[in-house]
């Protein structure tokens, strides 16, 4: 199941999280070694760190296994292509149809130039004329 959007985006939202990610997202580390860096960051607790990154996992943007009795995280990429898909659609999306509209019309001008045929592009009232 592909992670929502929405839970990623909430999950971002807060700086202690991005920091995480950007932490695992070098590579595979034990939650104590990203204990450890959080706490360099910035003051918080060991059970604070815990909740952080079980949001991450709730989110889907981190994995964790068991190496005995370590814990080791790591980059969810089926987030983070869920994070990019939603992004590139806002951003391609809204101009999909327009710009189809603007290369039909530019078609059009070239097949009229090419066959002299100006009265469809003056409007109905030309035919008339």
């Amino acid at each position: 199941m592909e992670p929502a959007p929405a839970k990623i985006f909430d999950a971002l939202g807060d700086p202690v999280r991005r920091f995480i990610l950007e932490l695992v997202g070098a590579g595979e580390l034990p939650a104590g070694a990203i204990v450890a860096a959080v706490q360099e960051f910035t003051s918080i607790s060991q059970p604070g760190v815990s909740q952080h990154l079980r949001v991450l996992r709730d989110a889907g943007l981190l994995t964790v296994r068991a190496e005995g009795t370590r814990r080791i995280h790591a980059v969810d990429p089926a987030a983070t292509e869920a994070a990019r898909h939603w992004l590139t659609a806002l951003t391609v999306q809204p101009f999909a149809q327009p710009m189809d509209a603007l290369a039909t019309e530019i078609a059009r001008g070239k097949r009229e130039r090419r066959t002299g045929n100006r009265a469809s592009s003056a409007g109905p009232d030309a035919r008339l004329a």
